[in-house]
């Protein structure tokens, strides 16, 4: 689908078409993903029930991994769906045209730099982008903003600095290529982005007095989507934690360039909390600083959980493209900044 902007063609988000509000809208059940959400969530009420016929080390270690990444994730996307519906039902559209700048380069860093007033975790940050997309944002401003806040916020700030006590240097170099990713990653996709990679539901705006069904709804909605592909990446988190030895890891830590390659694939394999990385990264003490950093900004831009939340988001043609360029510029941004900080 195009527009037609001073006699060019210009291509414009491909979005579904919306129904009735969602207040009106009548279920013909529950999708595939709010099912293995469903499911899922049983299974962890249940498993004290299931960990005695299924006692083994690797069973229970899986069994760790994936509580673990759940239980530390599903409150941010809590909040995030609930940022995501308060702006969906009660900000009107037209207040993030007057916010950002008109220029898309320049809302770029405006949009990430926005990520400090958001404390919360990368699971947040995804539906909060896809409500910032529904309300007109340009796709380079969101991704920005996708990318910066999980990573820049201020609990993940003092985090990292009671993590590396006495180094504020870490602080300063996880600030800079975080932000730097985040602002990078935003140009690139003013330059060569195609909008006819993202592929969301577009959502109504509600008429007075219908504000707050709207919320709920949509809050619901959301967290019942986005949950479903958490947990379907907490998953293969848990999976790859327990078939990936651990000594694969360390026999690369004298190597400077495999160490920086193999703790950003951790990264990206243990799908940790942005509030809890820092932590996990302090303790890898064969690894090499810029290995320590590259695993701290990979992580909240870069995990399974991330990517299984981008595709169900934003659609697998976008992901597959998002992904692995994000994970490039983040590894070597994160080179460049510790040669230089660290």
């Amino acid at each position: 689908m195009t527009s037609i902007d001073q006699g060019r063609a210009v291509p414009v988000l491909r979005v579904d078409e919306p129904g009735p509000l969602p207040v009106d809208r009548r279920r013909r059940g529950l999708a595939s993903t709010e099912v293995l959400f469903l499911v899922v969530l049983a299974a962890f009420l249940l498993r004290p029930l299931l960990s005695g016929p299924a006692g083994s080390p690797a069973v229970q270690t899986w069994g760790t991994v994936f509580v673990s990444i759940s239980v530390q994730a599903l409150p941010f996307l809590f909040l995030g769906v609930l940022i995501s519906g308060a702006i969906t039902a009660f900000v009107p559209p037209s207040v993030f045209t007057r916010l950002l700048p008109q220029n898309r380069a320049l809302a770029v860093p405006v949009a990430g730099a926005a990520g400090l007033l958001l404390p919360g975790c990368e699971c947040g940050s995804v539906p909060v982008a896809g409500g910032l997309l529904a309300r007109g944002v340009t796709p380079a401003a969101a991704f920005a903003f996708l990318l910066a806040a999980p990573a820049i916020n201020p609990i993940v700030l003092v985090a990292t600095a009671v993590a590396f006590p006495g180094q504020p240097e870490y602080v300063a170099a996880r600030f800079v290529a975080s932000l730097g990713t985040a602002v990078i990653i935003g140009w690139l996709w003013v330059r060569f982005g195609d909008e006819r990679w993202l592929r969301f539901t577009a959502r109504p705006v509600a008429p007075h007095g219908a504000r707050l069904p709207l919320f709920v709804e949509t809050a619901r909605h959301d967290f019942l989507h986005a949950g479903g592909f958490l947990v379907l990446g907490a998953v293969l988190a848990a999976t790859l934690n327990v078939v990936v030895p651990r000594g694969l890891y360390e026999s690369v830590a004298s190597d400077p360039v495999l160490a920086v390659l193999a703790l950003s694939l951790l990264a990206v394999v243990m799908s940790i909390c942005s509030e809890a990385d820092a932590f996990v990264a302090a303790s890898l003490t064969e690894f090499s600083p810029t290995a320590k950093l590259a695993f701290m900004v990979v992580g909240p831009m870069v995990d399974l959980k991330l990517i299984a939340l981008q595709a169900g988001t934003f659609g697998r043609t976008f992901t597959i493209r998002f992904a692995p360029t994000t994970l490039l510029v983040a590894v070597g941004l994160s080179t460049l900044v510790s040669w230089w900080l660290l």
